[in-house]
């Protein structure tokens, strides 16, 4: 785990949120930390690059300190941390190092995923293990950092995770964000007495480069509004329920699809 920062000096009037699974610019990941910082947040992400080296888009070179220039450039005070979250001894150490060079976490929203695809018949035990291991096992672990450490004010609290209904020719990667599910809506509940909400976003279908032009043809013929998401419209939605209007919204699974129909 290594960490890459933009900016010395820590501003204590803006909030701090932690958003995981930012490895690349296009990303919804990278869409939600540009608009947390244009919204007064400050940003520690993290990323992963042997994930996307094993995936078809492949790494973008300076990913990281490309994506913290763009939110310092929005007055926010940046850091950036490469964690594998597989590792169970990762999440607490990204809270450590996030905690001592921007202070207190008040928002976490978590983007990061593992995904590759195979079926019931093709998915092997390692394959099945690690997508577990980094959707759902990492999301407690971080939240659960999340909730020891929290030391905001009452209703100020933010759980966002990212979902996907997902599960055809997909089973580890749709298995495991049901598990993610249930994880971030009993923390709605178990975090209650702290002021922290917890809510789920499902963002439909998102071509953030990993569609083909077929995929992408049978996708918009789906969805009412005759577009694909984009990584800003979700970014709008995190944005709403990280303010304080957003603060009754609660223990939700949200879809923020256009219509789609899945």
């Amino acid at each position: 785990m290594t960490t890459a920062e933009e900016r010395p000096l820590r501003h204590a009037a803006r909030p701090v949120a932690l958003v995981t699974g930012v490895g690349r610019s296009i990303g919804i990941g990278a869409g939600i930390a540009r608009r947390l910082a244009e919204a007064g947040w400050n940003i520690a992400f993290t990323y992963w690059t042997p994930y996307d080296a094993r995936m078809a888009w492949g790494v973008e070179a300076d990913a990281a300190t490309t994506i913290a220039r763009t939110l310092a450039e929005q007055g926010a005070t940046t850091m950036a941390v490469e964690a594998d979250l597989a590792d169970p001894e990762v999440p607490g150490r990204v809270f450590d190092q996030a905690q001592d060079r921007l202070g207190n976490i008040t928002a976490l929203v978590m983007c990061h995923c593992e995904s590759v695809d195979s079926g019931l018949l093709d998915t092997t035990p390692e394959s099945f293990d690690r997508h577990f291991a980094v959707n759902a096992r990492a999301s407690w672990l971080l939240i659960r950092e999340f909730g020891r450490r929290f030391r905001g004010s009452p209703g100020t609290g933010r759980v966002i995770a990212l979902t996907s209904d997902h599960t055809v020719g997909n089973l580890p990667y749709g298995a495991s964000k049901g598990a993610l599910d249930r994880i971030t809506l009993a923390a709605a509940h178990e975090l209650a007495h702290l002021g922290i909400t917890a809510n789920v976003i499902n963002p439909g279908p998102v071509d953030t480069g990993w569609m083909s032009d077929d995929m992408r043809d049978h996708l918009l013929r789906r969805t009412p509004l005759g577009r694909l998401g984009s990584p800003q419209d979700t970014a709008h939605l995190v944005e709403f329920l990280c303010s304080p209007q957003g603060q009754w919204i609660n223990g939700q699974l949200l879809k923020s699809n256009g219509g789609f129909a899945g």
